[in-house]
């Protein structure tokens, strides 16, 4: 376990058992993103246990989008907002070229702490994937008027069910932008880092009914944490008992096991939540890049896959396979996007017409 993080697990103890949730709340992202426990003072922003409400808009307001008529050879990356009744959220939109007149797919993708759209984007090389293969990349961006850190609030009671919070603005977002776009809403799948990660999986559980497929990169299950305490604990050695709605979709996971932000048995809980208690098929080799990793598959009695799990043998709390133009990759590591996309296209909502 990494020294900072030990001592970030401390002070956030004290600071709970003190009385002060936000000063321990701004521990928990600091641990998340690996930097310094901000003073009690100036952590007394963070809103530690309440209903979500209405955000402020941080920047320049950015124009609708408009549906394009050619989006360039090369796609294009365009700004927008969404609006809820529990608040707003900019987010990022990769529209690819050309028009087919195909409804493609869409990825939703949600960052890390500290990160934003552009550089999870360059990260995880989405767009370019997009670009090759044809789908829609939608990027939400967390407010820092929300979290001090932009990390989704996966650790509050209050954004972790259906019709509330932080879900219910993915969920308008997510259902604005396949209105307004060529967008087959069979095939729209939701995937996340860290703290994203976290929010992919309980937006999953508690919208079956938008997302196919669910990816998670270095997070934690649904239910992991419901207060600043249990977060703690979690990050440091997995949950015990973390809930799942019983419709968690097909899921993939990828976690380094040398993480030391986010104990890598979290990764095998979130995995269960979709696989229940089936046998998987167990796979080592190596990736191209040169980390060796170990796949488990598990399947319905029937055959059909509901959930991987790759295990990436000497990795960090990083996208693995990612590239070194975004924060938190391992570029050594098996291709996480190129896996997740495998995985996802296999996945589409029934046809209820």
């Amino acid at each position: 376990m990494n020294p900072s993080f030990h001592r970030f697990i401390s002070d956030a103890t004290r600071l709970t058992q003190s009385g002060n949730l936000r000063a321990a709340t701004a521990a928990i992202m600091a641990a998340l993103r690996g930097s310094a426990v901000p003073s009690a003072s100036a952590s007394a922003s963070s809103d530690a246990d309440v209903v979500a409400r209405d955000v402020k808009r941080e920047t320049t307001a950015a124009a609708e989008p408009v549906k394009p008529t050619n989006a360039g050879l090369s796609g294009q990356f365009i700004n927008g907002s969404h609006t809820e009744a529990g608040g707003m959220r900019d987010y990022k939109l990769y529209v690819p070229p050309g028009d087919s007149g195909q409804a493609l797919p869409l990825v939703v993708m949600l960052h890390g702490c500290t990160q934003n759209p552009d550089d999870f984007a360059a990260g995880t090389g989405m767009n370019e994937a997009a670009l090759r293969q044809g789908f829609f990349v939608l990027y939400p961006a967390q407010a820092q008027s929300a979290n001090p850190s932009r990390c989704w609030n996966w650790f509050k009671h209050t954004h972790q069910k259906r019709g509330r919070g932080e879900p219910a603005i993915l969920a308008g977002m997510t259902r604005e932008v396949i209105s307004r776009y060529n967008i087959d809403s069979r095939r729209v799948y939701v995937a996340g880092l860290s703290a994203g990660g976290a929010m992919a999986a309980i937006l999953g559980d508690a919208y079956p009914d938008i997302f196919a497929a669910v990816g998670v990169h270095s997070g934690l299950a649904t239910g992991a944490a419901t207060n600043v305490q249990e977060a703690l604990g979690a990050m440091k050695s997995g949950a015990s008992g973390a809930a799942s709605s019983g419709q968690t979709p097909p899921t993939i996971v990828f976690h380094g096991d040398e993480d030391t932000t986010v104990h890598p048995a979290n990764g095998e809980q979130v995995a269960a939540a979709s696989a229940g208690a089936s046998a998987p098929e167990l796979l080592r080799a190596r990736s191209d890049n040169g980390r060796e990793y170990t796949r488990r598959v598990y399947r319905k009695a029937g055959g059909e896959v509901v959930a991987e799990h790759w295990a990436v043998h000497g990795a960090g709390h990083a996208w693995s396979g990612g590239s070194a133009r975004g924060s938190y990759t391992d570029t050594t590591g098996p291709d996480a996007t190129e896996e997740m996309l495998r995985f996802f296209f296999l996945n589409k909502l029934p046809d209820t017409r």
